[in-house]
C-alpha cells in the first residue's frame, strides 16, 4: 500500500515537472519583453534621420514659426504682405473700380440735368407758332434743343431768296444730324471706360492670382513642408487678388448696361427735338411763301 501511493506520488512529481515549461506563470508573463521585441521597437538611426518629422516639429521649423510671427488673414494685412507685382495689380483694380463710381456719379447727375432740361423745353416750345417763338420761349441756354432751333433759324437765313424749300430743308436735316452725333458722342462720354474695366479687371485680377500662386508653390519648394498654416497664407493673397477684380468688374457691367439704357431713352428725346425744329421751320418756310404770293397778288 505505501510502494503504491510513494509511485503515485512520483508520478504526479514527473507530471508536474514536465508542464511546468508549457504554461508559463503569471510572474513570467508580467516579465519584459524579449530583447528582439525590443530591437524592433527601438528605431535605427538611419530610420530617425529618414522618419518625416511631425507637424509640430514642422511648424516649429517654419521661418515664421523661428520669428514668432502669428499671420492674420485680413485682406490689409494680406495685401501687405503680397507679392510686388500682385500688390501692383490690386492697387491697378481699386483704382479702377474708384473710376467707376466716378463715372457713375458724374453721368447720373449729367444725364438727370439734360433728361429734366430737354423735356422741359420740349414743353415750351409745343405751341410755338415759329423758330422766332420758339427761341423766346427757351430764353438763353446751351442745351441742344436751343442748337436745333439757332441750326434751324441760321440755314433758313442763309437762304433767303431761294424758292426751293426742299434744299433747305435737306440742308438743314444734314445740319441737325451733325448736331444729334456730336450729343450722342457728348452723352456717351466715359462709357467706353466703363466697358473696358468691365471687360479687362477680372483678366488682371486673374493674373495677380497667378503670379501669387506660382510665388506659393516656389515657397513650399524652399521650405519643404505642405502644412496648411504655412500654405495657406500666400494662397489666400493671391486669392484676393481675383477677388477684387470681380470687386472692380460686376459694377462696371452693370453700369454701363444701366447707362446704356438711359441713354438710348435720352437720344429719343434729341430725335422729338431735332424733329419739333424741322417743323418749325416748314412752317416759316411755308409762311414766308405765302407772304410772297401775298405781296405779289397786292403788287399786281
Amino acid at each position: 500500500m505505501n510502494r503504491s501511493l510513494r509511485r503515485a506520488t512520483f508520478a504526479m512529481i514527473s507530471a508536474l515537472a514536465i508542464l511546468s515549461p508549457v504554461s508559463p506563470s503569471p510572474a513570467q508573463q508580467n516579465a519584459a519583453p524579449p530583447a528582439a521585441a525590443v530591437e524592433r521597437a527601438a528605431p535605427t538611426p538611419a530610420e530617425a534621420t529618414n522618419a518625416p518629422a511631425a507637424p509640430a516639429e514642422r511648424e516649429a521649423r517654419s521661418p515664421r514659426a523661428a520669428t514668432g510671427e502669428l499671420r492674420e488673414l485680413s485682406p490689409w494685412s494680406m495685401f501687405m504682405s503680397a507679392d510686388v507685382v500682385v500688390k501692383a495689380v490690386m492697387i491697378g483694380l481699386a483704382f479702377a473700380s474708384l473710376l467707376t463710381w466716378t463715372v457713375f456719379i458724374a453721368k447720373m447727375i449729367e444725364l438727370s440735368v439734360v433728361r429734366r432740361r430737354l423735356r422741359a423745353g420740349l414743353a415750351a416750345i409745343a405751341d410755338a407758332r415759329s423758330l422766332s417763338d420758339a427761341q423766346r420761349a427757351l430764353g438763353a441756354g446751351g442745351d441742344v434743343l436751343s442748337s436745333l432751333l439757332a441750326a434751324a433759324k441760321r440755314e433758313a437765313r442763309l437762304s433767303a431768296g431761294i424758292s426751293s424749300d426742299a434744299g433747305i430743308k435737306e440742308r438743314a436735316a444734314s445740319s441737325f444730324a451733325e448736331i444729334v452725333r456730336a450729343e450722342a458722342r457728348r452723352i456717351r462720354l466715359g462709357m467706353g471706360l466703363l466697358a473696358t474695366i468691365g471687360a479687362t479687371s477680372p483678366f488682371v485680377g486673374l493674373f495677380g492670382t497667378v503670379w501669387g500662386i506660382m510665388n506659393s508653390f516656389i515657397g513650399i519648394s524652399k521650405s519643404q513642408t505642405t502644412n496648411l498654416a504655412v500654405v495657406a497664407p500666400g494662397i489666400a493673397e493671391a486669392l484676393l487678388a481675383t477677388a477684387i477684380g470681380l470687386v472692380a468688374a460686376i459694377p462696371a457691367v452693370i453700369i454701363y448696361n444701366h447707362f446704356t439704357r438711359v441713354t438710348r431713352g435720352y437720344l429719343e428725346l434729341v430725335g422729338r427735338a431735332s424733329g419739333a425744329a424741322g417743323r418749325l421751320l416748314s412752317r416759316d418756310l411755308d409762311r414766308t411763301h405765302v407772304g410772297d404770293t401775298h405781296s405779289r397778288m397786292a403788287a399786281e
